[in-house]
């Protein structure tokens, strides 16, 4: 064959040339192109890839426990298998959804909520599928996983509150959150994690919730997770120490069942709740996973309102409870000596009214002593009249009544103790009759029975306790388990001790109005002070006929009965204040109640205290 000559040579020669240039620069362009993704680049692809083959997510952080004094657990946490979606991991929601109701099925109640919560919270959160899954479960769903993609099965906390509701008003419940909730913090939309709506719980929520952990997973292109390659995880909350002792709110409750009634138990030196009891109650594990309307309907209709915390937040008229605050603030005025007598015929005329004492034909002449002993309410009108109600108030409030108290749980109510200015605050007069009925704890007044345990603790020792609940937070010591951490009222000694004189007498001395509750302990003596507060007014003819009995109203409109005291006598350590709502006669229905709480509480004698018969507590440190 003859090869090209002349002119033909040269065109082949430059075709050749210009193919081999043409591939030359393409595999310049491809080398360059592979040396940007491997060596320049080559990082920032791996960690695409690697982001495409590792899941990073959060993980919930066990809830802090609450225990009690003697470390019972009040609130904790139990172990809780579940299914989780991973919306970012799967390109079907509804299928994958579909195919999982398939394996485990779902209510309707279930769906709107894996609904709600996909549509307010980030692809990245993972959502609660199923909670408790048992071992067959899990088998199932770990066969299915191929075509479950985003779908992994997790273990986690669940608040566990071991005691029922014993506990349910102090310690309170957690509940999902909430649209405000998660605008403020995004993380509380991580399985597990729970807000704190009541009690405790919601107090000190933010410590209890601890810091977030991580998790890293291996998933395939598909979304399945393949494993686990990390996990670091969070830290738990801190615990809290209660000053409350279990057995003692045990046997409270125990003591107050069929009663709607509220008590609480004080240390009288350093203001530590020991047991606050609120029946009815209900139980808090119901809100985690979220109450339905017909229970929520049950406890709302209820008139003996179990879900208020009634030692904080219920509101009662002290009646004549509030007596030993009138003769203080007179005392301390100067309007009345202990040894002062005031005739009884048994009602006081002013400005045309007649107010009646309780006994019919009166008590005769009384001095401080015998009108708290018999607690004459004639006495009391006239130690009011004298006194007025801007002095009293202010006594009374230095006592803890209708004022704020540092305790730690929310919705707590101030009460109140009114004045002449207040009403006229409101667009009212002051009547010289509202001073007089206030007098006996009636009218306008209302405290809640943390208030009175406290006023009985301050009566006791002197000083201005303030009620806690908390005595360690985190392994750290509370402020206020001394009784040097408390300020004396500044009250002197004699008019404190002429009004417990009169508290021992109501209930040691023959003719008290509590004999009933007279401790049967030997060398141990309690003082006290009955109330009954009208819940509706009884007219004048119906008193001066001689036939009212308040037993036989209906139990809406009965008196409540009350009742305060403190224990020991002359080394005081314990305050108790019961209210038994329409409970009618204090002396037969309260005074029982707190003789056997207090009874109970010597007994077991939590606080540990150990004082000589006979010391001051208002001059302990």
């Amino acid at each position: 064959m003859r090869r090209p000559e002349g002119p033909q040579r040269g065109v082949f020669t430059r075709r050749a040339l210009l193919m081999m240039a043409a591939q030359t620069g393409v595999l310049g362009v491809l080398g360059q192109r592979l040396w940007s993704l491997q060596v320049r680049d080559g990082h920032k692809y791996a960690q695409m890839a690697l982001a495409n083959r590792i899941s990073t997510r959060q993980l919930a952080p066990a809830r802090g426990r609450i225990v009690d004094r003697t470390g019972a657990t009040l609130a904790g946490n139990k172990v809780n298998w579940r299914a989780l979606l991973l919306p970012e991991e799967t390109s079907d929601l509804a299928l994958t959804l579909a195919r999982f109701s398939a394996i485990m099925p779902l209510e309707a109640r279930d769906h709107a909520r894996i609904e709600r919560d996909m549509a307010r919270q980030r692809r990245f959160i993972p959502v609660v599928l199923h909670d408790f899954l048992t071992w067959d479960d899990m088998a199932r769903i770990a066969v299915a996983a191929a075509d479950l993609p985003g779908v992994l099965i997790d273990v986690g906390t669940t608040r566990l509150y071991p005691q029922g509701g014993l506990l349910a008003h102090v310690v309170g419940y957690v509940a999902p959150a909430g649209e405000a909730d998660l605008a403020a913090n995004p993380l509380l939309a991580l399985p597990g994690m729970r807000v704190g709506r009541a009690g405790l719980e919601a107090w000190f929520d933010t410590k209890l919730q601890g810091h977030a952990g991580s998790v890293r997973m291996e998933v395939n292109s598909v979304g399945r997770v393949l494993g686990e390659t990390d996990r670091q995880e969070g830290v738990p909350g801190e615990e809290l120490q209660l000053a409350l002792d279990l057995d003692l709110q045990q046997s409270v409750l125990r003591r107050l069942d069929g009663q709607s009634a509220s008590a609480v138990v004080m240390d009288c030196r350093n203001g530590e709740v020991l047991a606050m009891v609120s029946n009815p109650s209900f139980d808090p594990s119901l809100f985690d996973s979220g109450v339905s309307e017909a229970q929520w309907q049950a406890w709302s209709s209820d008139p003996r309102t179990p879900l208020l915390n009634k030692a904080v937040a219920g509101l009662y008229p002290p009646g004549s409870t509030f007596k030993p605050a009138v003769a203080l603030a007179a005392l301390a005025a100067g309007t009345l000596s202990p040894h002062d007598r005031i005739d009884c015929p048994g009602w006081l005329d002013v400005g045309g009214s007649r107010f009646h004492c309780w006994r019919k034909h009166g008590h005769g002449s009384l001095d401080l002593h015998g009108g708290i002993k018999n607690s004459c309410d004639v006495f009391f009108y006239e130690v009011a009249r004298r006194t007025g109600m801007e002095v009293i108030a202010l006594h009374a409030r230095r006592l803890g009544l209708g004022a704020p108290l540092a305790i730690e749980l929310p919705h707590a109510r101030d009460g109140l103790i009114p004045t002449p200015s207040w009403r006229r605050q409101h667009g009212h007069h002051w009547n010289g009759g509202d001073t007089i009925v206030s007098g006996i704890g009636q009218g306008y007044i209302q405290v809640t029975p943390l208030q009175l345990a406290t006023y009985a603790a301050r009566m006791a020792t002197g000083r201005a306790v303030q009620p806690h609940l908390a005595r360690r937070l985190g392994g750290t010591a509370t402020p206020g388990r001394v009784a040097s951490d408390w300020p004396e009222l500044g009250i002197p000694y004699g008019p404190l001790a002429a009004i417990r004189a009169g508290m021992f007498s109501v209930v040691n001395d023959a003719g008290g109005t509590a004999p009933k509750a007279r401790l049967p302990l030997a060398g141990v003596q309690m003082a006290g002070k009955t109330g009954s507060a009208q819940v509706r007014r009884v007219s004048r003819a119906a008193r001066e006929g001689g036939h009212f009995d308040s037993s036989k109203l209906p139990w809406e409109y009965r008196p409540h009965a009350l009742f305060i005291c403190f224990a020991p006598y002359d080394a005081p350590q314990y305050a108790v204040s019961v209210v038994i709502e329409h409970g009618n006669a204090a002396a037969e229905v309260a005074a029982p109640v707190a003789r056997d709480i207090m009874m109970d509480t010597l007994r077991r004698d939590p606080a540990n205290l150990a004082l000589a018969p006979g010391q001051r507590v208002a001059a302990a440190g």
